[in-house]
């Protein structure tokens, strides 16, 4: 009885066959695009779509078993030096009552993903790329038609120059091969607007990473002085130090990406003596804030300024402009060391669109805090409490100058700005701070107080708390949260075992090398985390002081190899930037990388965050 039942059943499946086959039935319509516009020599993915009519499913590309067909995809065009391996979503799996087996498929509408690295000599312009697809179609009902090999024609667009190098190799993601994708290939792929949605939102998040909160006291002070200022005007002023902003941003950058490569900005910001030059800068600032002298321009130039109608004041304003610019490179090269890397390479349109429109929304807040200070300096009666607003700004420069001059301590290795002397020279500064809010202490331009309001009896407070909270990281409590990220790194929680690797707060085992963590990595088996840093890289602290610590995180570390790249200094710095760069299409700091024993990128991890799950989900990609 049961061998009639199959017979039967092998006779309706014939027979339904040769129905749909006179039907001409074609329930999957096939079409091919490329993502984005290479060029000769790069890796590019085609995008296969699949349109599926309703009750129809084909087969998925991996993990299927024998029996039914899986689908492929594959091509022999000359024009192509190479495949990967084809990606797929995430299948549908359930058990198939005709194949008596769990099958994995897909059904409604699907884009397949296929990369491909195309020969070097190929010529600019417009081309084609052949492509076949296998496929096996079934139905609902347990109908499936035969086997199926379509060969598509795909538009191809070559673009003239060289091959860029972050765009020549293949990345695995969950073992399978694709093309290099950054979010501005993305976005430049889906047009104008999200190019323009992308810069703005890195812009404004940019806002929150801890290289901009130097600035704002800085900000207030300098324009507070020049609110005083009776020929001033406020709003051209604070207009003048956003369009400053904004134009340093974009024309330095793009000049530093083309005469010393996409890693330009970033290394002035490094530079230890532009750091000596801010930090004294920023002494000289607070003196004057003090009291102790006017700033003024020299008597010849402030004739000329009369003359050219008061310009003195903007050359002052844009000159901080270019400070504030220089402070923040370092914190803001996630999204502009991409733009860099791709000027550096001969690109000009993107970045230069890129590094305007960032760079406006970074600076629209300081245009409001420009202005604010202006007007309260021109309010009746604000002389004697607002210069103890200048006062307490200036406190507040002086500690930001010891930020500056512990970067250039850290790259010349001076051993003199270390994490204790910075400590100890904020502790004094914010408990003087507060002593000075309460009028215990009087400076020259200060009038007597006859009694403590209550507002200044608050911020003394504050001032006073947070000096002995500071006091506490001197006699060995951990201090927290973002004010760590701002002090030098803590050398004592450091033991050096030799030139190639360290113990870095006694718990991780950090090679300092790449190669000698691969040899170690293919001796363990264990995956590679690659921490490329800075020592006057601001986000690189708050990541080492704030996530590597947490317990899930340091439990999955004891699974890596660990290596940890310098890039601003130190031995063979040059070669490090160079690699992340060539490799990986970035300069930014921090800048995380999983790598398998093999050396093949299993995942990148841009940048800061203040996410643990996201941080921890990253690491898992290894695991």
């Amino acid at each position: 009885m049961n061998n009639n039942y199959k017979l039967i059943k092998i006779l309706l499946f014939i027979f339904a066959i040769n129905w749909l086959n006179a039907q001409k039935l074609n329930p999957v319509k096939l079409s091919g695009k490329i993502e984005t516009i290479p060029r000769a020599g790069e890796v590019v993915n085609l995008i296969i779509s699949a349109d599926l009519d309703d009750g129809w499913h084909i087969w998925g590309i991996h993990n299927v078993p024998d029996g039914p067909v899986a689908t492929s995809i594959e091509t022999l065009d000359e024009k192509i030096e190479k495949s990967g391996i084809a990606q797929e979503p995430t299948p549908i799996v359930k058990f198939d009552e005709g194949f008596e087996i769990d099958i994995p498929y897909h059904e409604k509408s699907l884009d397949f993903t296929f990369p491909v690295l195309l020969k070097g000599g190929l010529n600019p312009g417009k081309t084609e790329l052949s492509v076949s697809v296998g496929y096996q179609t079934c139905s609902v009902k347990g109908i499936c038609l035969p086997p199926k090999t379509i060969d598509l024609t795909i538009p191809l667009t070559i673009e003239a120059g060289a091959p860029r190098i972050n765009k020549m190799i293949f990345i695995q993601n969950d073992g399978i091969s694709s093309a290099i994708t950054s979010p501005i290939d993305v976005a430049i792929n889906e047009g104008i607007f999200a190019f323009i949605l992308l810069s703005l939102s890195m812009g404004f998040l940019a806002l929150l990473t801890p290289c901009v909160f130097p600035m704002i006291p800085i900000t207030v002070s300098f324009f507070t002085h020049q609110g005083e200022k009776d020929n001033s005007n406020s709003f051209k002023q604070a207009f003048t130090y956003t369009i400053g902003i904004v134009a340093t941003f974009s024309i330095l950058g793009l000049l530093l990406a083309v005469t010393l490569g996409a890693s330009g900005a970033n290394q002035l910001a490094a530079n230890p003596w532009i750091n000596l030059f801010i930090g004294g800068l920023f002494v000289y600032f607070a003196m004057s804030l003090f009291g102790m002298y006017e700033i003024q321009l020299p008597e010849s130039l402030r004739q000329f300024s009369l003359k050219q109608e008061n310009r003195g004041g903007y050359v002052g304003t844009l000159f901080m402009a270019f400070t504030f610019t220089l402070t923040s490179f370092t914190c803001t090269v996630q999204f502009v060391g991409l733009l860099l890397v791709a000027a550096s390479q001969g690109q000009w349109f993107w970045p230069l669109v890129g590094m305007i429109i960032f760079s406006t929304a970074f600076a629209t807040p300081f245009f409001f805090l420009a202005l604010f200070p202006q007007y309260l300096a021109k309010m009746p009666q604000s002389g004697g409490w607002l210069n103890s607003v200048k006062v307490v700004m200036g406190f507040l420069e002086m500690a930001a100058a010891f930020k500056f001059f512990s970067n250039a301590d850290l790259v010349w290795n001076w051993g003199f700005f270390t994490h204790t002397s910075v400590l100890a020279t904020w502790t004094i500064i914010t408990i003087l701070t507060g002593f000075y809010i309460l009028g215990k202490i009087r400076l020259p331009h200060d009038s007597h107080l006859e009694a403590i309001s209550v507002p200044r009896l608050m911020v003394s407070m504050f001032f006073l708390t947070f000096g002995l909270y500071l006091g506490t990281g001197l006699i060995g409590q951990p201090i927290h949260g973002l004010i760590i990220s701002y002090l030098p790194p803590d050398l004592n929680a450091k033991s050096k075992i030799s030139t190639e690797l360290d113990i870095d707060h006694e718990e991780y085992l950090w090679y300092q090398s790449l190669e000698d963590g691969l040899e170690r990595a293919r001796e363990s088996g264990d995956p590679v985390f690659i921490d490329f840093t800075g020592y006057t890289c601001t986000n690189c602290r708050w990541m080492e002081t704030n996530i590597f610590p947490h317990p899930e995180v340091k439990k999955r570390f004891e699974k890596f190899v660990l290596v940890k790249l310098y890039t601003d200094g130190g031995e063979n710095y040059k070669e490090k930037r160079e690699y992340e760069i060539e490799r990986f299409g970035t300069a930014a700091l921090p800048y995380y990388v999983l790598l398998t024993p093999e050396d093949d990128v299993i995942a990148e991890f841009p940048g800061m965050t203040r996410n643990l799950d996201e941080f921890i989900l990253f690491l898992d990609k290894a695991l």
